[in-house]
Formats: C-alpha cells, structure tokens, sequence
C-alpha cells in the first residue's frame, strides 16, 4: 500500500518497506513534488534511480541533479538532503541495503576489503539503474530469487566500477574526541538533552568550539544530528511494535505530531505507514504505484 507523504497530497505517494526475502534491505519507492528530506544520514547505503522528474540531492560537497538514467550512491553516516529539481517533482526507486550485505557482496565479488565505500556520489548508468527498478518490481511481485540476484548483480556491478576500500582510521584528535563524546551523551540523554552551553562545560569546552568540533565529525551541528538519532530510535520501536505516540515521548518528541513531521521529512513516509508495512506479509504486488 502505498501512502501520500503527509497524508493527504493525492500527487504525492510513498512506499517505505522491506521484503523478508533480501534481509538486510530496504526499498523506496516514491513520487514527490513538494516534499523536501531534511538533512540527515543512514547507517546503511543509499542507492537511488530516479525515473521521471529531477531529484536535487545536497551532500557535503554541493548538490547534484539526479535524472533518469542516473544512478545516486551514497555512504554511510554521509550527511544530505534533497529536494524537486523541477516543479514536476521527481518519482524513483532507492535501496537501502545494509552494510554488512554490502560488505559481504564486496568480498565475495571483487577485491576490496575493509570498510567499502562508493568513490563517486552520481554516474550516468541507466542499465544499473533499471536493475535498481528491477529489484524494486521482483520483490513487490514476490519473486525472492530474481530480487535477490538483481540486488546483488546491482551492487557488485556498482562496486567493481566506483567502490574503493577506506584507509584505516587515524587517530582521532582531540576535537573528534570531544565530538564524539559529545555524541555518546546526546545518546544517553536524547528524551532529555542537556543545552550546547552545558553539554559543552560537562566536556570541559567552549560552545562554538564544541559546535565546529561536531559539525566536522558528523557534517551535522548537534540539534540536527539528535533529531537524525531519534528518528532512528523511534524506527527501531516502531519496527519492534511500539505505538507511534509512545515511540515519540521515548524518544524525546514532544508528541507524536512532532515526531510525525520528522520522521516524514527524513524517512520519507509517516511513522504510522511505515509501521504497517513492517507489520504485514509480503507476497504479491500491487500495493505500489506505477
């Protein structure tokens, strides 16, 4: 079943799920006109083909103009967001597969180790991006074996072709320590977080210098990057059955309205569709749009 983004856009339409036969996988499939993500990052990759329309996406590097026959990749804990390039808005279909599936198909498939990442954030493939669309129609139609070997033929083929192993981590200096301590306490206080001006005495530093430190660690400042983890939390309970009104007060939200409109602005459907698609059994299509 596919959802209007905010519940009542009937140009608008949505559909956030996953299909028990690729675990590790997520699939959008989507038309937007009016509806912007917010900034925020996944734990996971992102693996968007736009078919109609022109998707603007921001990353930290500057935006780039996603168009049929494009193909996004984006990385892990990598900051964006998007936007209509185009009055007409834009309709496409995303993977969100896993980083361990990914890591298990870069071992099996081509010579990088370690940590993969993609080298590049858009290329013109329009044969990979019609196997992204691919996958999407094999697991709608149920269809286990071709949605899994059109993931994996996908990502391996976009591997081979833009991925490249991460260098191993150099020691952290002591404003990305200070950032990441400042992340572990957002963490433990998220339904209660203290101020910058606090948050930054407990750690024994300045505000705007705790705010650069964050900003370069995450490319977030710390109230966006809080807002991405709640969401993120609130998934988790929504997916574990959690009542979408509870999720939002555990979380932090100051009720579920407020966490209604972000989770819509970074997940790209509302909390309580979201929650359905994960609460039924996928066995034929029908339930998206064209």
């Amino acid at each position: 079943m596919a959802t209007t983004p905010d519940g009542g856009r009937p140009d608008e339409w949505a559909r956030h799920w996953q299909y028990p036969g690729v675990p590790g996988l997520d699939l959008l499939r989507a038309r937007y006109v009016r509806h912007a993500f917010s900034r925020h990052s996944h734990e996971g990759y992102v693996l968007g083909a736009v078919r109609r329309g022109i998707e603007d996406v921001v990353m930290p590097e500057g935006t780039i103009r996603a168009r049929p026959g494009t193909v996004v990749m984006i990385n892990p804990e990598v900051p964006h967001s998007a936007h209509a390039g185009v009055p007409e808005g834009w309709s496409y279909a995303t993977l969100y597969p896993s980083a361990g599936l990914v890591a298990a198909i870069a071992e099996e498939e081509t010579s990088l180790r370690g940590t993969v990442a993609f080298g590049e954030t858009i290329v013109d493939d329009e044969s990979t991006a019609r196997l992204i669309s691919a996958v999407h129609r094999a697991a709608e139609e149920g269809n286990a074996l071709a949605a899994d070997s059109l993931l994996r033929v996908a990502v391996a083929r976009l591997l081979r072709r833009h991925g490249r192993s991460l260098p191993q981590r150099a020691p952290r200096s002591a404003g990305a320590r200070t950032a990441a301590a400042a992340r572990e306490a957002l963490l433990d206080r998220m339904a209660a977080p203290p101020t910058l001006e606090q948050l930054a005495r407990e750690l024994g530093t300045s505000p705007f210098a705790l705010l650069r430190a964050f900003k370069a660690a995450y490319g977030m400042p710390p109230h966006t990057w809080l807002t991405n983890a709640r969401v993120r939390a609130a998934r988790r309970l929504l997916e574990s059955g959690t009542a979408p009104g509870e999720a939002a007060v555990v979380v932090g939200f100051t009720d579920q309205p407020h966490l209604n409109r972000h989770f819509t602005r970074i997940v790209g459907v509302p909390p309580g569709a979201y929650q359905r698609e994960r609460a039924r059994t996928y066995k034929t299509g029908g339930a998206g749009r064209p």
